[in-house]
């Protein structure tokens, strides 16, 4: 994706194919207050903000019980904890069980960055039943997510020009135009968030997170956190290993990767799922409608991308279906086992003409409900990578890499490799090559790696644990498709998640799932 470092929006956010944006700001208020002993108060959700990425206020849970809301006050600026104040919006699912069992509360973080857990846990709350039994369910809009401080950058209109621009330039014409695209949307970003910008690094989102650890009246984090949440959780493991709990990384980003090798390793994710899924496809007994073989399946596909490149099709309505349009969205079918169903179905159609299946997965991926509206999912997954990430990639540096990445991905890597030209002209400078989260006398965390998983590929699990430390990361392999391993439904899974999370019981490292 142009705007995209990396692609790290989770298979979680993905299901949205099935107010102001500035909400949760504060009034700059100062916080003269001891914020860690601030009260919370809980009331029933509202629907979604516009910059959630709307809908309907969540449905009680089986059972009757509710969601609840509320916002912790945070300050901006980590630097200046008595400065002024934004609101981190929460949401909540009290424990099914019985009190004198309850754990504590387990936080979430579903990934992205930019997804918001606000509308994320409540949409998956049926998945995570059995761990309400001895915890509260708690997840949260980071901050720049969401209802708290959200990210502005361009507007509805702009983003459906901006996501239909050409985003794998071809001659130096169209490598301007996406140059000057970025450029245009990395300064509606200053200009409409500029106060916000510098305070959305992933070390500001886990110190916000210590934060709801004593608000919410937790000794220690009990944690899960999925995809760029695995980053989130290793960084605040970093900064406060006593506090970590019972941990779960799921779907893990490798630590040890600058942005540049986080994009070529997902060239090479997103081809092996590509791989997997033609292969599935022309296994079946029943003839695969989108090709004879699985090379042929991924020659056709080639094709239709170059054709689209210079003649698009009908998308929805009024839009057309483009080469880069048709690549987000075949991006998107790849996080899930589940979603290989749509990726069929639209290339079905697509070869016929038909480009609607392949725009919504691909509006999908870009945070754009059925009425045009987008979250802004895109704006905060910018801004805190770019907040976060120090490299800065010129187009002529980019050019030069081209080769590496059509070696890694012919579909995919001139798509991967022109997103890291992103943050060149980012108003904010980026803090590190790449994370910390080594974490010294941390209790075990869980790292579970999926063998086909595109966007955090299975090599960053082993990569993860090591850096976290000796005694500390636990990892455990699951062999399966889709980004993820939890979601999927494995029951080898379950039994060593759910046995750490509720019993405290570290399955054995090493162990595999299949």
């Amino acid at each position: 994706m142009p705007n995209q470092p990396r692609l790290r929006v989770t298979v979680l956010t993905a299901a949205v194919l099935l107010s102001s944006l500035m909400t949760g700001c504060s009034d700059d208020s100062k916080g003269d207050e001891d914020l860690t002993a601030q009260k919370l108060s809980w009331k029933d959700c509202p629907a979604p903000s516009e910059a959630e990425g709307g809908g309907n206020a969540p449905s009680p849970l089986p059972g009757g019980a509710e969601w609840q809301c509320a916002t912790m006050k945070a300050p901006l600026d980590w630097a200046k904890p008595k400065g002024d104040t934004i609101g981190i919006a929460l949401v909540r699912a009290k424990t099914s069980g019985d009190q004198s069992r309850r754990i504590g509360s387990l936080v979430f973080n579903f990934g992205g960055p930019g997804g918001s857990g606000v509308t994320t846990l409540p949409a998956f709350g049926d998945d995570y039943a059995k761990l309400r039994t001895r915890y509260d369910l708690v997840s949260f809009d980071p901050r720049g997510v969401g209802r708290s401080a959200g990210v502005k950058c361009e507007d509805d209109q702009q983003l459906d020009e901006y996501f239909q621009q050409d985003a794998t330039p071809d001659n130096a014409t169209e490598r301007s135009a996406l140059l000057d695209n970025t450029k245009q949307f990395n300064t509606a970003c200053e200009k409409n968030s500029g106060k916000t910008l510098p305070h959305v690094r992933t070390t500001d989102a886990a110190r916000d997170m210590d934060l709801m650890r004593q608000v919410l009246g937790d000794t220690k984090l009990h944690y899960f956190g999925i995809s760029y949440g695995t980053e989130l959780g290793g960084v605040y493991a970093h900064l406060y290993p006593k506090n970590v709990g019972r941990a779960v990384f799921d779907g893990v980003v490798d630590p040890t990767q600058t942005s540049e090798q986080g994009s070529l390793g997902q060239a090479k994710g997103f081809q092996l799922a590509l791989d997997n899924f033609a292969e599935d496809c022309t296994s079946k007994v029943d003839d695969c409608p989108v090709g004879d073989t699985a090379q042929d399946v991924k020659d056709r596909i080639a094709k239709l991308l170059a054709d689209l490149d210079s003649k698009p099709i009908p998308g929805v309505f009024p839009r057309q279906l483009t080469q880069t349009a048709a690549t987000s969205g075949i991006a998107q079918a790849l996080y899930s086992k589940d979603f290989w169903q749509y990726l069929t179905q639209g290339l079905e159609q697509a070869y016929d003409g038909d480009g609607k299946v392949l725009m919504l997965l691909s509006d999908s991926m870009n945070g754009r409900n059925e009425d045009g509206q987008y979250s802004n999912i895109t704006a905060a997954n910018v801004a805190i990578n770019c907040a976060d990430d120090k490299p800065r990639y010129t187009a002529d540096y980019v050019e030069g890499k081209l080769p590496q990445f059509r070696a890694a991905s012919p579909l995919f890597g001139d798509y991967l490799a022109w997103g890291m030209a992103s943050c060149t002209d980012w108003a904010v400078a980026g803090a590190a090559d790449h994370p910390d989260v080594s974490a010294p006398g941390s209790a075990p965390v869980l790292v579970v790696g999926n063998t086909g998983d595109p966007a955090t590929p299975y090599e960053g699990a082993k990569k993860m644990v090591d850096a976290l430390g000796s005694g500390v990361g636990v990892e455990l392999t699951y062999k399966g498709q889709g980004h993820g391993a939890y979601d999927s439904g494995n029951k080898c899974v379950h039994s060593a998640v759910d046995g750490y999370l509720l019993d405290g019981k570290v399955p054995p490292a090493g162990t595999v799932c299949s």
